[in-house]
Parts: structure tokens; C-alpha cells; sequence
């Protein structure tokens, strides 16, 4: 089996820890209030909390992630972008702190959401399937 496979839980409870941190660090004000970023790190929390589902390729769970991470992978498109945009007209700047900057962390936020949505669909399917004779 492969290494993600085995570890999807792990990979579940990571992106969980993510987005308790990232909430925490708006909820106690060390960083500024974002309703894109708030969006983004809830997607990631939710798509955790699928992977570490018995079997997250039930039709439901694969539902609920799909449109979901279609949602977050919206929003974060939509940030990234508009960084893209200002990198275009020379308005782009890094700033004090660049590790916060939205348009580096808007473009992890699509390559978490897109992995985390490829690792649902791509887990074999758990499902005990009674043997035809």
C-alpha cells in the first residue's frame, strides 16, 4: 500500500491541527481578520475531519468533500489571483511579515484543498463487497 494511504489519518489530523491553529491565532488577535483566510482554514479542518471517516469514499462523504473543496478551492483561487493581479500593475508588496502575506498563503490553501480532496478520492474503497459464486 502506499505511504498516503497508510497515513491518510495522520494526513486528517494534520490538516485538523492546521486549522485549530490558524483559528486560534485570529480568535487571540495575532493576526488580522481575514473572511477569505476563515473560510479556507474551516475547508481544511473539514476535509481532515472526511479523511479520518472509516471509509471516505462513502458516496455522502465524497458529495460533502467534492462541493466543499470546490468552495474553498474558489475562494482561494480568488485571493491568490487578486495577489497575481497586483503583481501585474508593480502594487505587490511583501510586506514586514512575508510569511503571512495572503497571496503565499491563499496558494498553499489550493494545494492543501486540492491534495487533501485527491487523497479522499483516491483512498480504496473499505467496503467488505460479498464474493459472487
Amino acid at each position: 500500500m502506499n505511504w498516503l494511504y497508510c497515513n491518510r489519518r495522520s494526513l486528517g489530523l494534520v490538516s485538523i491541527a492546521i486549522c485549530i491553529i490558524a483559528w486560534s491565532l485570529e480568535l487571540t488577535d495575532l493576526v488580522y481578520v481575514c473572511p477569505y483566510c476563515q473560510a479556507q482554514r474551516t475547508i481544511i479542518g473539514l476535509l481532515g475531519l472526511s479523511l479520518l471517516l472509516p471509509n471516505p469514499r462513502n458516496w455522502i462523504n465524497l458529495y460533502f468533500a467534492s462541493t466543499t473543496a470546490a468552495f474553498g478551492f474558489f475562494i482561494a483561487a480568488h485571493q491568490h489571483f487578486e495577489g497575481w493581479k497586483k503583481i501585474m500593475f508593480g502594487k505587490f508588496e511583501w510586506g514586514e511579515h512575508w510569511y503571512i502575506n495572503p497571496w503565499l498563503l491563499s496558494g498553499c490553501a489550493l494545494l492543501l484543498i486540492s491534495g487533501l480532496l485527491l487523497l479522499i478520492w483516491a483512498t480504496p474503497n473499505t467496503v467488505k463487497r460479498p464474493k459472487l459464486k
